[in-house]
């Protein structure tokens, strides 16, 4: 099932400086530090879960979304999000986006569809999908691994 037919994706405007965006070249070296790959708090989940024996892949190119964790065995998904690219408590923090705003609301908005798309794609596959804020892993990572074990043991009874 085409998930894309029931709502038109959001339009993003190219970010250059003839569509009005300007970018200072501190902003740029910033910016170009933002990695979508082995962040800080996707790392720690992955060292806690290999620490309790728990095996996974990275990355698989061939879900949709891209999950940042797969447990094959299990059909589940984890993703790993950024609260700024993916709209945590997006009502209130869109208020707070000052400059550049006509790029970034569109742009967190669309982030935001495509992880819609990607979970309800990734259950039409028969997976779990887990989506963990980086706060909450940085700051409750037993609570998150715990969250995980426990739908691998619920899995493995029910097997």
């Amino acid at each position: 099932m085409d998930y894309r037919q029931d709502e038109q994706p959001i339009q993003v405007p190219r970010f250059t400086e003839s569509a009005g965006f300007y970018t200072s070249k501190k902003r740029r070296k910033i910016m170009s530090k933002i990695r979508a790959k082995n962040t800080k708090p996707e790392v720690r989940l992955r060292r806690a879960l290999w620490a309790k024996n728990i095996r996974y892949r990275l990355h698989q190119t061939d879900l949709p979304g891209k999950p940042d964790i797969v447990i094959k065995k299990y059909k589940l998904a984890i993703f790993v999000d950024g609260e700024f690219w993916h709209g945590y408590d997006w009502a209130a923090q869109k208020d707070r986006i000052h400059s550049n705003r006509r790029f970034w609301i569109p742009k967190i908005e669309r982030n935001m569809q495509v992880d819609r798309w990607s979970n309800l794609a990734l259950r039409e596959l028969g997976y779990t999908v887990f989506r963990f804020w980086s706060k909450d892993i940085l700051n409750n990572l037993a609570q998150v691994t715990n969250q995980i074990e426990l739908f691998l043991e619920t899995r493995r009874l029910y097997a």
